[in-house]
């Protein structure tokens, strides 16, 4: 079965052309296998490109202990340039079928390669129960987190300077944004564990903590659900943007910087958020068990 390696922004992913080879195994037992990083290709999970009836292509990703998961911006940009280089659809503008629906993306071409994309990420989804979280509300806004962290908890609270508070948003995929003042002092291995598996999210969560340089700009890091941390997370950086909005503490355009590299957010004023970013592709091979 051949195989495509490629990141955005150092969040990676392995990925299958169905269009030229359908899928003959079950994706949730092949995507453990194929992500791992010393058995395995390695990477953040398994990405299917397969034909649409709706769109030009249709996306399915698997986190890499299995689970489906509705939606990876970053992956969503990397199937677009794979779309696109490798001839499946050559246009500038593409649809790319997603678990959150279909998706506008525009490309950034050079030298007949993608270099870097523009998702349509469309509207967040804020009310609670569509998250979905236990809370309710028609927003969950600064909700305190006491009872689902130690704020106690050996110090890092204070070396980080955690504001222990959280906002979460639905970018297709649930979110948790919380701010502190150091994001390199969180313990985020124990950290986002602990959030992602809490009672209060039924379908578990994506975590985020996030670091304000200033009105339009800010750093962040990211626990993904089902794959731990992961160098970059476009959903997340996405939900990020609509959180400093809703919350007061950033712009409706901001640069992101993650530990792969920076994403361009924009919330617009038609509701819908805008994320720019690069796709790479980094190998191909094959895998033969």
């Amino acid at each position: 079965m051949r195989f495509t390696k490629m990141h955005g922004a150092g969040n990676d992913y392995v990925y299958i052309d169905a269009f030229r080879e359908p899928l003959a195994t079950d994706a949730s037992q092949l995507a453990p296998a194929i992500s791992d990083r010393h058995f395995g290709v390695g990477g953040d999970g398994l990405v299917v490109i397969a034909p649409s009836e709706r769109a030009d292509a249709r996306m399915r990703m698997y986190n890499a202990d299995g689970t489906e998961s509705e939606m990876c911006g970053n992956a969503v940009r990397c199937v677009a340039k794979y779309v696109y280089d490798h001839g499946l659809a050559r246009k500038p503008q593409l649809t790319i079928e997603t678990g959150r629906g279909v998706l506008s993306l525009d490309l950034e071409v050079r030298d007949n390669r993608v270099q870097r994309v523009t998702v349509d990420m469309a509207e967040p989804i804020l009310a609670a129960d569509k998250i979905p979280t236990t809370l309710t509300g028609d927003k969950v806004v600064d909700v305190p987190v006491q009872g689902l962290l130690d704020l106690q908890d050996d110090g890092w609270v204070q070396a980080a300077g955690l504001d222990p508070r959280m906002t979460c948003v639905s970018m297709g995929n649930p979110h948790a944004v919380l701010y502190c003042a150091d994001v390199a002092k969180v313990p985020l291995e124990r950290i986002g564990k602990t959030l992602e598996h809490a009672a209060v999210f039924p379908r578990r969560m994506n975590i985020h903590f996030v670091q304000i340089q200033m009105l339009e700009e800010v750093s962040m890091r990211t626990w993904e659900r089902g794959s731990g941390i992961t160098l970059a997370c476009g959903t997340g950086a996405s939900a990020v943007c609509v959180a400093g909005v809703l919350s007061g503490r950033s712009g409706r355009r901001i640069l992101a910087h993650l530990p792969g590299g920076d994403l361009e957010l924009h919330w617009a004023e038609n509701g819908h958020v805008y994320m720019t970013g690069p796709a790479v592709e980094v190998f191909s091979g094959e895998w033969n068990r």
